[in-house]
């Protein structure tokens, strides 16, 4: 089975997992080291942005809910200066909060699920073999709960 990392590539892809839950953190990072990608873990947004000044990365997956800052606003962010970097989240709430790729500025936004982690290798895999897209910041909206009207 060929990694990721294998001899016809020069390097290894670099991937930043953010999120706020170790565990999760954790798994998510060994699944994607074992594929043979370099990962680099932030358990905050802002401790990401940090990091993303510092080095580049070829992906970044990222949490919604987190402290301080959410996945949608570290996007915002991130996008400001990294528009061709393709972007995951990840979340719970995708559904009731109406969390899509149009409103989160993400590449792809997975439900957490227990098919979670087939879906985010399969994302990961696909999202590095695509061309970069400059894929604008979104404007800050509402999550859909919200921006519905009384009686609607």
């Amino acid at each position: 089975m060929k990694s990721a990392a294998s001899s016809n590539s020069p390097s290894p892809a670099r991937i930043l997992l953010i999120d706020d839950n170790k565990h999760g953190l954790a798994a998510r990072k060994a699944v994607l080291e074992e594929l043979g990608y370099e990962v680099e873990t932030a358990t905050n947004g802002e401790e990401a942005l940090e990091r993303c000044a510092e080095k580049s990365f070829e992906l970044v997956v990222t949490d919604y809910r987190m402290p301080r800052m959410n996945g949608a606003e570290f996007i915002r962010e991130f996008r400001l200066r990294h528009r061709n970097t393709p972007v995951i989240l990840l979340t719970a709430f995708a559904d009731s909060l109406g969390l899509d790729e149009n409103n989160t500025g993400a590449d792809a936004v997975i439900q957490k699920s227990a098919n979670e982690v087939t879906l985010m290798v399969r994302t990961v895999k696909r999202l590095l073999r695509q061309a970069p897209q400059r894929k604008p910041p979104v404007r800050q909206a509402a999550p859909a709960r919200q921006r519905r009207k009384i009686g609607s």
